[in-house]
């Protein structure tokens, strides 16, 4: 007959553990990474993969075969840089494009020459692109300590605008009309 309040259980038995095996240690599971910044990663990935077929796709070369410093981004259909139209001296990111263009091609001093700031921007965005790929893979920030992903953003942000207006700056002052 069945208790009124159901049938018994019966109380879990023990498994005796043999006292020559350690006990099986685990390490703490790494926290995933939430599926919007995997989802984030992935758009990152697609958004510097197209900038690099793009600059692929730019001829950064004039008909000399001469590489140019700036202005290869009106071959994409984007206006005149409007500053240099109204000052007559260039914009923190005048040459930028013309400088990844000539990056992708492997033609780093002249790449250099159109805006070094590019130049270094390219290279990091050439570190981050697989980076996030992987880090979406692996469903973790790779290199990144728990916690900080905000502080490393923040402080790369920071640097590559202080690259930028360091560079505007120096340009500003030696700047010849051309």
């Amino acid at each position: 007959m069945i208790p009124p309040h159901g049938p018994a259980i019966a109380p879990p038995t023990s498994v005796p553990m043999n006292p020559t095996t350690p006990p099986l240690v685990t390490r703490p599971a790494r926290p995933r990474t939430a599926l919007l910044v995997r989802a984030g990663l992935v758009v990152v990935a697609v958004g510097l993969a197209a900038v690099f077929a793009v600059a692929g796709w730019i001829n950064p070369y004039g008909p000399d075969g001469a590489p140019k410093t700036m202005a290869t981004h009106t071959q994409i259909g984007l206006a005149a840089c409007n500053f240099l139209a109204a000052t007559g001296r260039p914009c923190p990111s005048c040459g930028m494009t013309t400088s990844f263009a000539l990056l992708v091609r492997g033609d780093v001093a002249a790449s250099l020459r159109a805006n070094w700031a590019g130049t270094v921007i390219g290279v990091l965005w050439a570190v981050a692109l697989p980076w996030a790929i992987v880090s979406a893979a692996r469903n973790r920030l790779i290199g990144v300590p728990r916690g900080r992903a905000e502080l490393y953003l923040t402080v790369v942000v920071g640097v590559v605008l202080v690259l930028m207006i360091g560079r505007w700056v120096g340009v500003l002052l030696t700047w010849q009309q051309q």
